[in-house]
């Protein structure tokens, strides 16, 4: 099978479940979950995480908010080098307008990092949630109509991949960007 086939398939697939034109409750959830994983949504939240947990929520937030920074700046690097258009559309004229390439899914590659590493990080409740979560954001955006499903697919696997190689550098770049962001804020190292 060429290529051609595949993104034919792709595009076909992906309009199947697109429900952004059709009013009702399946497109109102799509909406929420697709906004859901909305970087500035999570950026918010992590911040509010860590300025208001104790010692093992600043560093899961701390941690958690490195790792999404350094996703997105590649994430914004493979769509800025493969330049695939999003689907044709209405819904989602914030995401058409300031980021109009949809390969691989910054979404779903944010939504699968952030429930992997709650999965390395704890705690177990959270987790699952969060994997539950990371499938109906992904889905959501290809039900909105601004990814296809192989951005997702891709988007998924690249977020994987961060959070595995994640592992291996962690220690040391935790411990710089906590106390980085510890003397931004004035706070006192810990």
């Amino acid at each position: 099978m060429n290529w051609r086939k595949l993104l034919e398939l792709d595009r076909d697939w992906s309009y199947r479940l697109r429900v952004a034109e059709k009013p009702g409750p399946l497109r109102t959830l799509a909406m929420i979950f697709a906004h859901s994983g909305d970087s500035w949504f999570w950026g918010a939240g992590l911040l509010l995480l860590w300025l208001a947990g104790n010692p093992f929520w600043k560093q899961w937030a701390a941690y958690e908010l490195f790792w999404i920074s350094a996703l997105a700046a590649l994430v914004m690097t493979l769509k800025f080098i493969i330049r695939r258009r999003r689907p044709e559309g209405e819904w989602g004229a914030i995401y058409r307008n300031t980021d109009p390439h949809s390969f691989p899914s910054g979404h779903a590659a944010r939504a699968f990092l952030i429930v992997a590493l709650a999965g390395l990080l704890g705690p177990f409740p959270l987790a699952i949630t969060l994997w539950v979560w990371a499938p109906l954001v992904s889905l959501a955006r290809v039900a909105m109509g601004v990814h296809y499903l192989s951005d997702i697919l891709a988007g998924a696997i690249v977020g994987l991949l961060v959070t595995a190689f994640s592992v291996s550098a962690s220690p040391q770049l935790f411990t710089i960007f906590n106390n980085w962001t510890l003397r931004l804020l004035g706070l006192p190292l810990w």
